[in-house]
């Protein structure tokens, strides 16, 4: 019995890694707020962020990031309803994405108080090696291909072969 248990149990992060996998795959959104992390936490390392500091920025892409994920969920979940419900379908995915917008910018708050007095050593340590700016400057075409890509799917919550998620 307590082995069935625990199996339940796993099975629930193998349903959230492929909800995540999914988002990847087919949300530009996420895929753009992934990449956005990572020059987050590029920029916490050469500004010398405290641990602190580096946690708060964690928190606060955890959190954009998971509600990313409830945008996409609930955009997927109210989709092309009947013509009775089309306006409050509409109202809930604007306010999900109402969400992600209003913990974007708080992120972007936090991010300014955290790197502006900082900017100096920012730049100093992104201009010490020239393979820094370089780096960069791959990493943003690199980017820009994996945000932009075209997904194998048509539509989204589509599989290749023609069937949906259910």
């Amino acid at each position: 019995m307590k082995f069935e248990n625990l199996t339940r149990f796993a099975r629930g992060f193998v349903y959230a890694y492929n909800g995540i996998r999914a988002a990847i795959n087919e949300e530009r959104n996420f895929r753009f707020h992934l990449c956005a992390a990572f020059y987050a936490f590029v920029a916490a390392y050469w500004a010398g962020l405290p641990a602190v500091e580096v946690a708060l920025v964690a928190i606060c892409v955890a959190a954009v990031l998971a509600l990313e994920l409830v945008n996409s969920a609930i955009e997927r979940a109210v989709d092309k309803p009947d013509t009775t419900h089309w306006w409050t379908a509409g109202a809930a995915k604007d306010m999900a994405a109402g969400a992600v917008l209003v913990m974007a910018l708080g992120t972007v708050i936090v991010a300014v108080c955290l790197f502006w007095p900082r900017l100096g050593t920012l730049w100093a340590n992104f201009t010490a090696r020239p393979s820094r700016p370089a780096g960069i400057l791959l990493t943003l075409v690199i980017f820009y291909k994996f945000i932009f890509r075209s997904s194998n799917s048509t539509e989204k919550g589509k599989q290749p072969n023609g069937k949906t998620d259910s």
